[in-house]
């Protein structure tokens, strides 16, 4: 698992790039994080155009980044999510938390 990083602003946008499964979720939890720590962003994007494959760690990649911007008054916005992925979103019920585009 790889990431892109792009700041404009207050928007943080990290760019995910290959499979976000448990062996992937903590590394990428600990690098997006010291990334919103850092910038303090008030929105985050999380672009999953080159993310081919997410089990349940990516979801909860996903909702742990939702609760460190909340605590910080951010949002979180999803894109790029397509086939298993958006579907992966969609029944857990993410969109209740995040907008997913």
């Amino acid at each position: 698992m790889r990431m892109k990083v792009d700041k404009q602003g207050r928007r943080l946008t990290i760019g995910l790039i290959g499979e976000i499964d448990h062996h992937a979720a903590g590394k990428l939890r600990e690098m997006t994080d010291a990334e919103i720590i850092s910038d303090n962003p008030s929105e985050l994007v999380l672009d999953f155009t080159e993310v081919d494959f997410m089990d349940s760690s990516g979801f909860g990649f996903v909702m742990g980044r939702y609760k460190l911007m909340a605590t910080m008054g951010g949002s979180v916005l999803v894109t790029g999510a397509t086939g298993q992925v958006r579907k992966m979103l969609e029944l857990s019920g993410a969109g209740r938390y995040v907008r997913i585009q």
